[in-house]
């Protein structure tokens, strides 16, 4: 037996017995879609709430201690990188190029910082995909955080897309001595926190992978609903196996800009910092 318990136009409810399961019909996509609008907006205005760069030194160091407790990397906040998030559609042909990343296909380039339990704490979701990672990072809120001094003597891991500075510590071309290799296999281990992040983001969110048909901007509002669920998933315990191919895009980084010397002494510090590990 199956009885209408509530109806709305495009939309069935209805409780079938046994059991008293409900079962929800859309009857045409255009209602589908609304639906899908409402709901990713209102996650959306959650944001603040859920997704959280430490601003007190209290939160601080407590970021850092887990971050020195994988490598014995002092001082981290946050593991950098972008992620490309397919797009089925890029809009209207006249801005479709700025889409189309460096392996042909249609994407925005999501910027993401995480922390140690996988957790997206800064996430800049509004570039398209030609865009570079050091672009968007140069551009970006959370670097100025950082400039401003906000920050104080606290740092962030990038990989070799990014510009060495003095608060963004990326990898040495070239190691040419112990202090030198430990830095590198420290600061490689430390910063896989965010590839584990994507993995794990994409595998419980499979539409970040196969494509978001709708058109930009709402995809940018459901890359931010994803994250925000990501991270009360993560809060809540709820584990997903990240697939190892699922969490590097294999995107090459392409020259970055110029190291600036003030970025080349705090590194150097953190070099004799690691020689005395030894």
């Amino acid at each position: 037996m199956t009885q209408t318990k509530n109806s709305r136009k495009g939309v069935q409810v209805r409780e079938q017995s046994p059991g008293g399961l409900l079962s929800i019909t859309f009857k045409n996509r255009a209602t589908v879609g609304k639906i899908v609008q409402r709901v990713v907006h209102a996650l959306a205005t959650l944001r603040p709430n859920y997704i959280h760069f430490p601003d007190t030194a209290e939160e601080k160091e407590a970021v850092a201690i887990k971050f020195y407790r994988i490598a014995r990397f002092p001082r981290v906040l946050g593991a950098v990188d972008c992620t490309h998030i397919k797009l089925q559609s890029s809009g209207s042909a006249d801005i479709a190029e700025n889409f189309r990343n460096r392996k042909g296909y249609f994407s925005l380039n999501i910027q993401v910082v995480c922390n140690t339990d996988n957790q997206i704490i800064d996430i800049v979701a509004r570039w398209p995909g030609a865009s570079h990672d050091s672009y968007i990072f140069n551009n970006s809120a959370i670097k100025a955080k950082f400039e401003r001094g906000d920050m104080n003597s606290f740092v962030l891991l990038g990989d070799s897309g990014y510009p060495l500075c003095s608060y963004l510590l990326t990898l040495l071309e070239n190691t040419n001595n112990p202090a030198q290799n430990l830095y590198s296999e420290a600061q490689i281990r430390t910063r896989n926190v965010v590839e584990r992040t994507f993995g794990i983001w994409k595998r419980r969110f499979p539409i970040l992978s196969i494509g978001i048909r709708t058109k930009d901007p709402l995809a940018q509002t459901i890359v931010i609903a994803t994250a925000i669920i990501h991270n009360i998933a993560c809060k809540n315990n709820d584990i997903v196996l990240e697939n190892e191919e699922q969490a590097v895009d294999n995107f090459p980084n392409i020259p970055h800009e110029q190291n600036d010397q003030r970025g080349i002494g705090v590194r150097d510090t953190f070099i004799n910092y690691f020689e005395h590990l030894l």
